[in-house]
């Protein structure tokens, strides 16, 4: 049996609040074995991550930890909420590394890459100057980073999401620690991005021989991923055991409704002869690179000759990578983008249309973002940003008039219309993209387009929120374009799906038919990665 390596012990977080004091860990106590892969799992709000930032000493100053959390990484038992705070920094990055969810925020934007590498190794490390810089370089090989004498060279910004995230993991080893904790290091990551992250730090925990705390909401990663698994709920571990046999007779109600919060369902089908709604022919979008004085200036393509056609009641699916031109296509269709080829809106055709032309179709095309805190203005109260596009779009109605609209949308989406007076920020994350769906109901609009409205929720708001949108789209004939790199979610939504690669369709087709025989390599690539179970070999 491998030796305990971190031990935490009763451990309970209370943060000091101005309403009072409130518990976010409580009494928690799990062990990590050298070499093993604990997965902490959990809904947002559970503790999960204020566990992890009190082993490494990050906790807030309004926080107050109690208990124990026993390191033993070669000097003895060493309480890490007690140790001196020189020996913390020494511990931290030398012997625990921790990577986080997002790496653009987690990387200076003003420092080149290589230097924020070769300074991790100059604060830890007897390493200086050539030497530095070459084990960097080592690092940046050993995590796959394409071109990585390059990349030294590079500002976080010219990197994609899964290029930084390699970086950050180079940084982590950097030290070569025994403990890595990894805080939801693949949520805002594409399947493929996710899958290669995944098979890089299981390489990378065999190479070092190292353990990994792997904290995330989405069990299906877990179930590939790791040896154990502890699930919390509201600061408190419900259960915990071996992964396999966890997922085959989950012992809590909580677990089994975790496991259970995959989407489900299929949608039924539209009838063929419904009438065409939106429809484009030979779509393209591109943006300017260069320009030149005596030649022609220099162009990236990003949808590339585009052909499609939703049916009202339908739901599209558009799957791909980031960078293929998915949230691209669909605001060209908005004309949110100038685009060239034919868009076609019932019978008006859009590609000649202004703004202006565009303003009295407005209220019958409505977008729902995938970042519900970023699209709501944090000063206006819900029932401001919700009636805000009553404002613009039906004037004529008075205050009263516009009030009942908004509350008639809050009580579409089932959310109490009392919650108007409220601020976004006192709203849960699957609250605020209720909202956001409510302010695009509120025109009653004919088609909708869903730019990865569920990626930032936790499993088990997706799925009321999927269970959300088909109830609203069978009460209210609504036509959907749903954006998503989820697959699972996408096959419980959409009667069709497009799938894109680098601007262009590679395939399309019926959901099923798609999902059960999908004839592109780049497809099947996508299915495997995003581990579904009956996805083609």
């Amino acid at each position: 049996m491998p030796q305990p390596l971190l031990e935490i012990d009763r451990l309970r977080v209370d943060f000091d609040l101005p309403g009072g004091s409130v518990a976010a860990v409580k009494d928690l106590s799990i062990t990590i074995h050298e070499g093993e892969t604990l997965a902490l799992v959990g809904e947002s709000g559970s503790g999960k991550s204020v566990s992890s930032t009190a082993a490494m000493g990050l906790l807030p100053a309004l926080a107050r930890p109690a208990g124990a959390i026993h390191w033993h990484g070669g000097a003895g038992d060493e309480d890490l909420l007690r140790v001196p705070p020189k020996r913390l920094r020494q511990i931290r990055g030398n012997e625990i590394s921790m990577i986080f969810q997002e790496p653009m925020t987690s990387l200076n934007p003003l420092h080149r890459v290589g230097r924020q590498i070769i300074e991790v190794l100059t604060k830890h490390t007897a390493l200086r100057g050539r030497a530095a810089r070459a084990r960097a370089l080592e690092l940046l090989e050993q995590v796959g980073l394409p071109e990585p004498e390059r990349r030294l060279a590079s500002y976080p910004h010219e990197l994609s999401g899964g290029q930084r995230q390699r970086v950050m993991i180079a940084m982590a080893l950097a030290c070569e620690p025994r403990l890595l904790i990894a805080d939801e290091p693949t949520t805002a990551l594409d399947v493929t991005v996710q899958a290669q992250i995944l098979t890089l730090l299981k390489g990378l925990q065999r190479r070092y021989g190292m353990a990994i705390l792997f904290i995330t909401h989405d069990l299906g990663i877990v179930r590939h991923f790791a040896d154990r698994v502890c699930v919390m709920r509201r600061g408190e571990r419900v259960e915990s055991g071996e992964t396999a046999a966890l997922f085959a007779e989950p012992q809590h109600a909580y677990t089994r409704m975790l496991i259970n919060a995959e989407p489900q369902g299929r949608k039924a089908p539209v009838p063929t002869d419904a009438p065409l709604l939106l429809e484009a022919h030979d779509l393209r979008v591109r943006f300017p690179l260069k320009r030149h004085l005596f030649r022609p200036a220099e162009y990236f393509e990003a949808v590339r000759g585009i052909d499609l056609a939703i049916r009202w009641g339908q739901t599209v699916g558009i799957v791909g990578e980031s960078g293929s031109g998915k949230s691209t296509l669909g605001r060209a269709l908005l004309r949110l983008l100038e685009s060239r080829g034919e868009i076609r809106f019932g019978d008006t055709a859009l590609e000649g249309l202004d703004s202006s032309g565009m303003r009295p179709l407005r209220s019958r095309m409505q977008v729902v973002f995938q970042d519900p805190f970023g699209s709501l203005s944090p000063r206006m109260t819900v029932g401001e940003i919700v009636g805000e596009g009553l404002r613009v779009h039906a004037p004529e109605l008075g205050r009263r008039e516009r009030d009942a609209r908004v509350q008639e949308a809050l009580d579409d989406v089932a959310l109490d219309p009392a919650m108007r007076h409220r601020y976004p920020h006192e709203f849960s994350g699957g609250q605020r993209q209720r909202i956001a769906i409510a302010r695009a109901l509120v025109l009653k609009p004919e088609f909708l387009l869903l730019d990865e409205p569920t990626s930032a929720l936790d499993r088990s708001v997706q799925a009321t929120v999927i269970a959300l949108l088909r109830d609203l789209q069978e009460r209210h004939s609504l036509t959907y374009l749903f954006i998503s790199h989820d697959l699972a979610v996408v096959r419980a939504l959409a009667d069709s799906v497009l799938v894109m690669k680098d601007g262009a369709v590679v395939e399309q087709g019926d959901t099923e038919a798609l999902f059960q025989a999908p004839r592109e390599a780049y497809t099947r690539e996508l299915m495997q990665a995003a581990f579904l179970e009956d996805a083609a070999a």
